[in-house]
């Protein structure tokens, strides 16, 4: 009797198919929150040990310049531990690209909130801390420069 894939197997799976058919969409602006703050960006990623740049479209909610991302998916997602490796990012709204530096938290992981953080996203960075503790992460992208079309 064949074996079948395991559970973590078919999720990424899951996910990569999902992606492949949302992030032309979602990076040409396609439910990007521009009127309200709630919406979908494209982020990208340097893989930790390959260099290689990653896409993700993600579920994101923006905070005036600022933009917070989040998974439930924690630390099973790569996008999470390669921003916590190389901060330095760029993603996709609105239908251009834009350069950011994360702010990046997940359970385990130890941080200590970057005074570059305006008061206002320090706060909304300390209500959702604890929420890491129950397995979700979260990073705070803050805005390098101007949108690029």
């Amino acid at each position: 009797m064949p074996s079948l894939p395991s559970r973590t197997a078919v999720e990424v799976e899951f996910f990569r198919m999902l992606n492949r058919v949302v992030e032309p969409l979602i990076r040409a602006g396609v439910g990007s929150p521009r009127f309200v703050p709630g919406g979908f960006i494209v982020l990208e990623t340097l893989g930790r040990k390959s260099g290689a740049r990653r896409r993700s479209p993600l579920a994101a909610t923006r905070i005036g310049a600022h933009v917070v991302v989040g998974t439930f998916r924690g630390d099973r997602s790569q996008w999470v531990h390669n921003l916590a490796a190389k901060p330095t990012t760029q993603y996709w709204m609105g239908g251009g690209s834009r350069e950011a530096r994360a702010f990046v938290m997940y359970e385990g992981k130890r941080f200590r909130m970057p005074n570059s953080l305006p008061s206002h996203m320090q706060t909304v960075a300390g209500f959702l801390a604890p929420y890491t503790k129950a397995g979700w992460a979260f990073a705070i992208l803050s805005p390098r420069g101007k949108a690029k079309r």
